[in-house]
């Protein structure tokens, strides 16, 4: 029904019996209600600077973990449930995604991250992360990964010539810290983040992928300039090793690559990521354990590689970017992390000495009493905020102040 007829509608209204002309304007009541529903609406973010941020909640989902955009404006929008969305330019709802793989979502998995081939204008491909469990005993789970093709026609949007690329090894029990986050390199590398599994030990074994960052060939092979080349079809992929649950990963300007951690009890960490290096976990960290062990900080060991910035009490940190766009230029190669636990979107500042030396702080951090599960800019240079849980709203941030 649209706006027009319902207003002639309610002009005549008169003229009708009683019944028909309270019907009539129950509907156009409803109508009114529908259209104020589906416009934007406001969101004030505090700065713990003494700014204020303005947003504006475009649309809401039911649990949304990642959020990818197409080179044309459209967007995609996982849940962890099992949905795929297809985005409009203006990032409202057009239509699920067909053909996406199927999932069980349990505890911390299900349907992941979502990304696009650096090429995608001319091959239609994008990566999928998601949970998949074991066909004969499904206790036992690993994340895993699919590349595909993304047909969109005026009826919707399908995946295609699905393929599995990666797989965690091996899968075990729990359904904890799968990470699963993707990026690409620059030089057209696909890097991943992959959890412990809330087991600790197969951060430091060589003869796993869980605690790692892994690097791959766009197609899943492994490239042979890896560290670790040669060692066995699991421990080549690895590109470093020592983490614990890192859930963001991102490329700086300068081609760096960085990725948040969560850490134990307390601890949250944010690295730099270099090939070959260990991150400690777990032998140390920045954190206790939650049973209230302790756990040595990276100074008490320092081979292992320390965190450019970590911090105690947790943020929890969830989607991450490093922000390369022209729209907010105050903000150009600043970190923009989310927060859940500390219901924050938090911005961090880069910057390096003459000697190479880094130093990461938080700049500041933005509140408005909800879960933050991902960051994301569009080609624009806008910033796009997911919120965690059922009716997750997706935020398109204003300019600050």
């Amino acid at each position: 029904m649209q706006k027009q007829s319902v207003k002639t509608r309610s002009m005549n209204i008169r003229t009708l019996p009683r019944k028909i002309a309270l019907i009539v304007t129950l509907v156009a009541t409803s109508y009114g209600a529908l259209a104020q529903s589906n416009s934007p609406t406001q969101v004030e973010m505090t700065g713990s600077e003494g700014t204020v941020l303005m947003g504006s909640a475009i649309t809401s989902f039911d649990n949304p973990w990642a959020m990818a955009f197409l080179p044309d404006g459209h967007s995609l929008v996982t849940e962890k449930t099992g949905a795929m969305w297809l985005l409009d330019e203006n990032q409202q709802k057009r239509a699920k995604v067909d053909n996406v793989p199927k999932v069980t979502p349990r505890g911390q998995g299900g349907l992941g991250d979502v990304i696009v081939h650096p090429d995608f204008a001319s091959n239609n491909t994008i990566y999928v992360s998601y949970v998949e469990r074991d066909a004969k005993d499904d206790a036992f789970s690993g994340a895993v990964i699919e590349r595909a093709t993304l047909t969109i026609t005026d009826k919707g949007a399908s995946l295609s010539n699905r393929e599995l690329i990666w797989r965690q090894s091996p899968k075990v029990t729990g359904n904890g810290h799968y990470s699963h986050r993707m990026a690409f390199s620059p030089d057209g590398y696909l890097f991943i983040s992959s959890g412990e599994r809330q087991k600790f030990t197969p951060a430091q074994n060589m003869a796993m992928n869980l605690g790692k960052i892994v690097r791959l060939n766009a197609d899943g092979s492994v490239p042979e300039d890896n560290p670790f080349y040669g060692n066995g079809a699991v421990t080549e992929q690895i590109w470093s090793l020592g983490h614990r649950n890192p859930l963001g990963i991102d490329f700086d300007a300068q081609g760096n690559l960085w990725s948040h951690e969560m850490g134990p009890r307390h601890g949250d960490e944010l690295n730099i990521i270099e090939k070959a290096r260990n991150y400690g976990y777990p032998t140390v960290s920045q954190g206790d354990h939650y049973s209230g062990v302790k756990i040595p900080n990276h100074e008490d060991i320092p081979i292992f590689k320390s965190p450019e910035k970590a911090w105690v009490p947790a943020i929890s940190p969830a989607g991450f970017i490093i922000y390369k766009g022209d729209l907010h230029k105050d903000w150009q190669g600043d970190g923009f992390i989310g927060g859940l636990s500390s219901q924050a979107l938090v911005r961090v500042s880069f910057n390096q000495d003459d000697k190479g030396k880094w130093n990461v702080e938080e700049a500041e951090r933005y509140e408005w009493g909800k879960r933050v599960r991902e960051v994301e800019q569009d080609g624009m240079g806008n910033i796009y905020v997911l919120e965690d849980k059922e009716g997750g709203r997706l935020i398109k941030l204003q300019k600050g102040n």
